[in-house]
């Protein structure tokens, strides 16, 4: 990932610690401070610039890496120490903003069957009704910013579970992700597609890119999916969310297709979001029933963390949504500053 600009205190004392080499530096008492002074003076965690950009920084160290940055920080412990107090203030945010959905299902096919109802539900903003309707071009652009955060590392974040899972469970992720990676395809992995998309809109397809432009929220959504991924003791939170996920892309995706198209935008462009009309529609019957709703069967210790997955990437994903809507709706621009997208 591109190194990207500090946003406050932590995310500047956090930069300039990745530039040193790890196996000289013995501790981190400063940057540790640093971090516990931003959780401890912040009002929002999942709004909060500084410590969403950190957390972002520092879980990339376990995807590809950041430019600049010694491979080895990924398992410097002091570091881990430092993402870990970001990590309980984030995942205790997300579980005040977000109760466990209440249910007496048990099986798969009624876990199941509570996620569809759960998602069906939900009435949190449609970004992408405004984007197939009225979005204008340079709203387009931005909207493929912010979903750049997230889809040039599409799959990765979920896939965190594989070895975590065993069963019926697991092959219905293998399943999953087969497709989004391609089926083993050279250029058809799904965060290829969508580096096409960037591509043909003139936008720029390098992991980090627009890591500067995007707020808080937007970081907020991804690093969920990351805290999610990256414990086992969560490892039903991110099945569930891949099962929200599945259930909430396909009709959506149609939308967003229409809205490039309604500017005149290709296949080239649309190839993304058409191939996941179809696909979608089929994993959402996987992630609901084979993945998300046999784990909750197969290990019931962890059936709420399955349910409370899905209603964190509504919830999480809606806050984003929101900032987004209501910024186009005001005539102003999404990002954090107003940038020139144009091809």
């Amino acid at each position: 990932m591109r190194r990207p600009a500090a946003r406050g205190p932590l995310s500047t004392a956090l930069l300039e610690t990745l530039t040193e080499d790890p196996a000289a530096t013995a501790s981190l008492p400063a940057l540790q401070a640093a971090a516990e002074r931003a959780v401890a003076g912040t009002d929002d965690v999942l709004a909060d610039e500084d410590v969403q950009l950190s957390l972002t920084v520092l879980y990339e160290l376990a995807y590809r890496g950041v430019d600049g940055v010694h491979d080895a920080w990924e398992w410097q412990p002091d570091l881990l120490r430092v993402r870990a107090t970001l990590e309980a203030p984030f995942e205790a945010a997300i579980r005040a903003l977000v109760p466990v959905p209440q249910t007496d299902a048990r099986t798969a096919h009624e876990v199941a069957e509570a996620l569809f109802a759960l998602t069906s539900a939900d009435d949190g903003p449609s970004v992408s009704a405004y984007v197939a309707k009225k979005a204008t071009d340079a709203q387009l652009r931005e909207f493929l910013v912010h979903r750049s955060i997230y889809h040039l590392k599409e799959a990765d974040p979920h896939s965190w579970a594989l070895p975590r899972l065993s069963g019926r469970a697991k092959s219905a992720l293998i399943e999953i992700q087969a497709d989004e990676y391609g089926g083993g395809r050279p250029g058809h992995i799904h965060s290829e597609l969508f580096a096409g998309t960037l591509r043909a809109m003139g936008l720029d397809d390098a992991d980090g890119a627009y890591v500067d432009l995007v707020p808080a929220p937007t970081l907020a959504s991804t690093n969920m999916m990351s805290l999610f991924g990256m414990h086992r003791r969560l490892r039903g939170a991110i099945t569930g969310h891949l099962a929200a996920f599945e259930m909430t892309s396909s009709i959506p995706c149609r939308k967003y297709a229409n809205g490039f198209r309604r500017l005149g935008y290709g296949d080239d462009v649309t190839l993304y979001f058409d191939e996941h009309v179809e696909a979608d529609a089929v994993h959402e019957q996987i992630a609901g029933r084979d993945l998300a709703g046999a784990l909750a069967e197969a290990e019931p210790q962890v059936r709420d963390d399955v349910l409370w997955g899905a209603a964190a990437y509504l919830a999480v994903d809606g806050l984003a949504g929101r900032r987004m809507l209501e910024a186009w709706q005001q005539g102003r621009t999404s990002l954090r500053a107003a940038a020139s997208l144009a091809a």
